[in-house]
């Protein structure tokens, strides 16, 4: 990067710290500290619910996932409106009615300690897993830009947000991600204008999207009716519905951003705000991805994204064969790109019959890029087992580092950094008032005074940030980040969201039962997660519906054995 670039990124980051901390200087107690004196505006609830999901995870490998495999991600999102609605209705009044720090306060009026502390403990172990995916996610800009392991990158990115986060608390977290989506819309837009202009002169956005279609790269909706399809209207619809409704109602990273409205009314707004704009934001994240793709179809990309490791091949003793295989690629390249153009003209003359037989001589040409691309991994593989073979992340990150302008590139990183800061952030807050509020208060220190529950989340936090920049140095071996966050949270989502639908709607039910019954549906969840018997974003819908049905009969069972035993 130029000097101008670092200058920009520099003063991006510390104009976006020094205001965070400035904006929270009150924050004196546990309140202020974790839920803002819930005292934030709708715009500020939206925008910090949109940055806490939108993490440097979501600008960097959305774009790669649509550059791999298309647009058919966006339809996981289909059914957030749906959530958005359900959780105005329910779930913001009951929280703000009952004047919890947390959303499994609740759970132990309603059921026991135990299935409060069981539910607290899921989230403590996925929220902390995720988490440290997302410190990662930046740290391979910093790798990349300065060829130096990720391993000393994210130390640094993790100690930053902790730092910032155990100062400012909610506060920090909320007035800060305002800023930084305000700079991300504004750096999006900039990015996806600078890729249609450095498109050759004769290919305009119509042109570029109709290439990349032809390629397979727009399918963004598909109604087939497939359990193992990861990304269909369905999927989207039914399992994405129970997710984002467990995500935004029970997850305490989200919950605690609505929690800081003024009002019930703010609080409302803020989530449906989201709903509405978060679609058609990942849409244009995602388009930006495919318009790079077609921006690599006259531009050879590298033959494998991640400079860093692609390094360590070349000054390794596989440095002949690896020449050998880029003199293919070039060859492979050269032939697609005479493919494309025969599009092109199939495209100008609207010849049907001829973009047909283009479609499949590019599709063909495509395979074969790939198979190139594999012998490459093959032989990263050969020189270092350990070596990170899964470059998605990087293929945005190569594209702006590579081609835009100087100046624009410091902004588009900045960007990316100031994604995983925010969502971060929330994270460890959310991490700490979990850990203080569900732990420490209710199980070790009951009366404690105010300062001391402050002064022990601020411990919590740099606690919660240390395990979250361990399990990112980790995470370099997991493939796309953006789909192993939601996998993840698939894991424990459902069963969370089943004990507070049981919770909210099913009175008969009590602690006891519902406790079993996320036990069960856990292990089962997780098995058929492991053994890969249903596509990812199906078990939200199976862990929800089995906690319901095991607690309801597991309480009638419970009910029969007491009138049994009545009669003995």
């Amino acid at each position: 990067m130029s000097v101008l670039d670092w200058s920009v990124l520099t003063l991006t980051l510390v104009v976006i710290v020094v205001y965070g901390i400035y904006k929270s200087r009150g924050a004196h107690n546990i309140q202020g500290y974790l839920l803002g004196n819930q005292s934030l505006p709708w715009y500020h609830v939206c925008l910090s619910v949109m940055a806490t999901q939108a993490s440097a995870i979501t600008f960097l490998s959305a774009p790669g996932l649509a550059y791999s495999s298309g647009m058919s991600f966006v339809q996981f999102y289909f059914g957030l409106p749906l959530a958005m609605i359900v959780l105005c209705i329910t779930f913001v009044p009951i929280f703000h009615r009952l004047k919890v720090y947390t959303a499994y306060e609740y759970l132990e009026q309603r059921f026991d300690l135990k299935t409060r502390a069981l539910t607290a403990f899921l989230f403590l172990v996925q929220r902390g897993l995720s988490t440290g995916i997302t410190i990662y996610a930046p740290s391979i800009i910093l790798s990349t830009i300065l060829n130096i392991n990720t391993t000393y990158t994210t130390l640094f990115m993790g100690g930053l947000v902790v730092f910032y986060t155990v100062y400012g608390g909610t506060k920090a977290v909320s007035y800060t991600q305002m800023l930084q989506m305000s700079i991300i819309f504004c750096g999006l837009f900039a990015a996806g204008v600078m890729v249609v202009y450095l498109l050759p002169a004769d290919i305009g956005f119509s042109k570029a999207i109709s290439i990349a279609g032809k390629m397979g790269r727009t399918n963004a909706i598909d109604f087939k009716l497939d359990l193992n399809n990861q990304y269909t209207v369905w999927t989207g619809l039914i399992g994405g519905f129970f997710l984002q409704l467990s995500y935004f109602g029970t997850d305490q990273s989200q919950v605690g951003r609505y929690l800081s409205g003024a009002s019930v009314s703010e609080s409302r707004l803020g989530l449906l705000m989201n709903g509405l704009v978060k679609i058609p934001m990942q849409f244009l994240i995602l388009l930006i991805g495919v318009l790079v793709f077609t921006f690599y179809q006259y531009n050879r990309p590298p033959i494998f994204f991640n400079s860093f490791e692609l390094n360590k091949l070349e000054k390794s003793s596989y440095a002949p064969e690896l020449n050998r295989i880029k003199a293919d690629y070039k060859q492979a390249f050269d032939n697609k790109q005479a493919e494309v153009n025969k599009m092109n003209a199939a495209l100008d003359a609207d010849n049907k019959q001829l973009i047909d037989m283009q479609r499949i001589a590019l599709q063909a040409a495509d395979e074969k890029e790939k198979s190139i691309r594999k012998e490459v991994t093959d032989l990263m593989l050969k020189n270092d087992e350990h070596a990170n073979i899964k470059d998605n992340n990087y293929i945005f990150l190569s594209f702006v580092t590579e081609y835009l302008p100087k100046g624009l590139i410091g902004l588009l990183i900045a960007i990316i950094f100031l994604a995983s800061m925010g969502s971060t952030a929330s994270a460890l807050n959310s991490l700490a008032s979990t850990t203080v509020i569900d732990i420490y208060k209710r199980l070790i220190r009951k009366d404690a005074s105010d300062h001391e529950y402050l002064q022990v989340s601020r411990l919590a936090t740099v606690f919660w940030g240390l395990i979250c920049i361990v399990m990112a140095l980790y995470a370099s071996k997991i493939g796309n980040l953006l789909e192993a966050v939601n996998i993840l949270g698939s894991y424990v989502y459902g069963t969370i969201l089943g004990i507070f639908l049981v919770a909210f709607y099913v009175k008969q039910v009590n602690g006891r039962a519902v406790f079993i019954a996320a036990l069960i549906t856990e292990a089962i969840v997780v098995v058929m997660g492991r053994m890969e018997l249903v596509a990812y974003l199906w078990l939200n819908v199976i862990g929800c519906l089995l906690v319901v049905i095991i607690s309801l009969i597991i309480q009638q069972f419970l009910g029969f054995k007491g009138l049994l035993h009545k009669k003995a």
